[in-house]
């Protein structure tokens, strides 16, 4: 059963218990456009609505790219400075609340680039399998943009704090068996073998009884509520980036694929 979402360029269906949500924009490794945000919005609302779904796998086309994280070619258009930044995130954290709101067991299937914003959306999940030759990193400090408090505290609660902030400070990407040695990824295998292996343990969680599966991520959710904090101090920081000289020629940069520049204001 196919769901229908207000763009193209993610899908949502049900197939036997398990509910697939597909990052769909391969032709931009699956960089996140702001319709798209609001459609992986809609289908998480959508699937957790639905009675049928026991467990839902998240992936990108085109076996590529997972997220390249944000499309940053609509920067300049909708998220050029701290305004725009909140008017863009209401969008986004639509989707990452849908998300964070399912009840069902959420798996990261990762094929390829999953960078800033994709990272950040594997991270949502509750497991992540990935494909050997897989690649992870933020690159926020190459960009000079702020990255949000709630998503650096999913990754420290998985990498721990000194793994967290290595990737954060050198914008460096790691291959995936470095991730599966911090934890990043809980599965690694061969690219042909991925999609068999998640179908396969989606379909035994499936199998399961699903109010003791409901239970279980409660529980785990409740224990992770140790990291919630008053973030605006971190929050101000992040607006400061958005509103920076260097975010700025971050953008610009990248659009003219140089090396960035940076004066620190």
């Amino acid at each position: 059963m196919n769901l229908a979402l207000s763009t193209d360029k993610i899908l949502a269906r049900v197939e036997d218990g398990v509910g697939w949500i597909t990052i769909n924009q391969p032709e931009r490794r699956n960089a996140m456009s702001l319709a798209m945000w609001q459609g992986l919005g809609e289908a998480a609302e959508a699937l957790q609505a639905e009675p049928a779904v026991r467990v839902v796998v998240l992936h990108g086309a085109g076996g590529l790219s997972f997220a390249a994280g944000a499309d940053i070619s609509e920067f300049e258009q909708h998220r050029a400075n701290a305004e725009q930044k909140r008017l863009y995130g209401e969008t986004a954290s639509r989707a990452h609340r849908g998300l964070a709101r399912l009840d069902k067991p959420l798996i990261a299937m990762v094929q390829g680039f999953c960078i800033g914003g994709g990272l950040a959306l594997a991270l949502a999940a509750d497991l992540r399998f990935a494909a050997e030759g897989s690649r992870f990193g933020i690159p926020a400090a190459r960009l000079g943009l702020g990255y949000e408090y709630e998503g650096l505290a999913a990754l420290a609660r998985v990498v721990g704090p000194s793994a967290a902030k290595d990737l954060l400070f050198s914008a460096r990407q790691i291959e995936a068996d470095e991730a599966l040695r911090l934890g990043l990824v809980n599965h690694l295998l061969p690219p042909e073998e991925l999609e068999t292996a998640v179908r396969a343990y989606a379909a035994r969680v499936a199998a399961n009884a699903p109010l003791t599966v409901q239970a279980a991520k409660a529980a785990v959710r409740l224990f992770e509520r140790y990291s919630a904090a008053d973030d605006s101090a971190v929050a101000a920081a992040v607006d400061r980036c958005f509103d920076s000289a260097d975010y700025q020629e971050g953008r610009r940069a990248f659009m003219e694929k140089r090396n960035p520049v940076f004066e620190g204001r």
